[in-house]
């Protein structure tokens, strides 16, 4: 009789039952988790989160209505989560900036830059942020609001590192952190929808958005 050699026949690509690692309910939990979330990031590319339903989530996500409520207690949670994520995208933006030092020119260069790879890494989460803090009086764009509030109170602290700026009046710091947290979302926000999308478009953008910007330093230079 012949014999048969150990894996003969297999199909290549073939994985035996022993070498499977199990998933674990955990895992699933999670897997299904973030297929929710990228579901909702998909389905909002071109609306607001207000009009977005549970039932259009979870049939992109391919899991029962009913099932949804294992994850999240409320759309309004779902919103949240995905808020959190996409404040984490500007947070190590700013984490960044801060090992630049205190040259303002290169500061400057080196946000907008950063801003450009983190937009580019995460359009759908700096879209949906941009577009929810103008999205009226519901739980998520409210939350929006105070989020980059929160993000410009931090900015402030950040630039009262510089010397010129060091003598300056907390609110003073504020509005000025305001107006450099606006030209970096509405850079973000021209960068994503800017057609066609070329690489001399994307550097136009960015020059643009580096001149804005040290036109307010200059002008906060002489602010009394």
């Amino acid at each position: 009789m012949t014999q048969v050699a150990p894996g003969a026949g297999r199909k290549i690509g073939d994985v035996s039952a022993e070498s499977v690692k199990p998933v674990s309910r955990q895992e699933r939990k999670q897997r299904t988790r973030q297929a929710l979330l990228d579901a909702a990031l998909a389905q909002l590319a071109d609306r607001p989160f207000a009009v977005l339903s549970l039932r259009e989530v979870t049939k992109q996500a391919d899991i029962v209505p009913t099932a949804f409520y294992r994850h999240f207690t409320s759309m309004d949670e779902l919103g949240l989560v995905l808020l959190g994520e996409s404040m984490d995208v500007l947070h190590r933006m700013l984490d960044a900036a801060r090992d630049t030092g205190t040259d303002f020119d290169r500061v400057v260069h080196t946000v907008v830059r950063t801003l450009y790879e983190y937009t580019r890494a995460h359009e759908a989460h700096i879209r949906f942020l941009t577009r929810e803090r103008h999205g009226g009086g519901g739980a998520v764009p409210q939350a929006a609001r105070t989020e980059l509030r929160m993000f410009a109170g931090d900015l402030a602290v950040d630039l009262a590192r510089f010397d010129c700026l060091r003598r300056w009046r907390t609110d003073d710091l504020r509005m000025l952190a305001d107006m450099i947290v606006t030209t970096l979302l509405s850079t973000a926000v021209e960068l994503i929808e800017t057609v066609p999308r070329t690489a001399e478009s994307d550097e136009r953008i960015l020059a643009t958005a580096e001149n804005r910007l040290k036109l307010i330093a200059r002008g906060a230079a002489h602010w009394t």
